[in-house]
């Protein structure tokens, strides 16, 4: 399904005149990408507006079908539904995993008004056996148009987001330093 060539490394690295700055450098290629608004950090706190250093698989991606269609990538691809959320409450038991709206604790809305998620991948971040308050939610996803920083996500342009998962697949992992 992806395009030739496929990726396995992007790297990703800071703008050190702009902490929530960096550049995403993948097949010869480098471009801007957003960060966390406190940039880059070792130890990632739940809050903290940071983007976790560190090697993040790409885990799968979710789409918003009635804005884009269905992306071309090797990734497991899922359309978002209106209900569509992500739990970010610590004390849940559900923390750092997609649920269903109405939620009662707290959450991320996948389903935005904005264009921020209408392609969005699930980074492997504090996934497999969740630490509470380790950080949640941090999704690689598209940038808003001034590039302002995220609260401790990666973001690029829709073109790069898609040029990306083309060659995307099992294996693919964000290299942040």
């Amino acid at each position: 399904m992806g395009g030739k060539g496929r990726l396995r490394r992007i790297a990703i690295a800071p703008i050190y005149a702009n902490k929530a700055n960096g550049m995403v450098v993948f097949g010869g290629l480098s471009v801007p990408c957003a960060l966390g608004r406190s940039g880059i950090a070792r130890r990632k706190r739940e809050g903290d507006g940071a983007t976790p250093a560190g090697s993040l698989a790409f885990v799968g991606v979710y789409y918003r079908p009635d804005r884009i269609p269905r992306p071309t990538t090797d990734l497991p691809v899922f359309p978002l539904k209106p209900y569509s959320a992500w739990c970010d409450d610590p004390s849940d038991r559900r923390y750092n995993r997609p649920v269903r709206l109405p939620f009662p604790a707290g959450h991320e809305r996948l389903w935005r008004a904005d264009h921020l998620y209408d392609l969005v991948v699930v980074l492997d971040y504090n996934l497999a056996s969740p630490r509470p308050g380790a950080g949640s939610a941090i999704f690689f996803h598209i940038a808003a148009p001034d590039f302002s920083p995220t609260l401790g996500c990666i973001a690029v342009a829709l073109p790069t987001m898609q040029r990306i998962l083309s060659r995307s697949g099992p294996g693919t992992f964000f290299e942040i330093s």
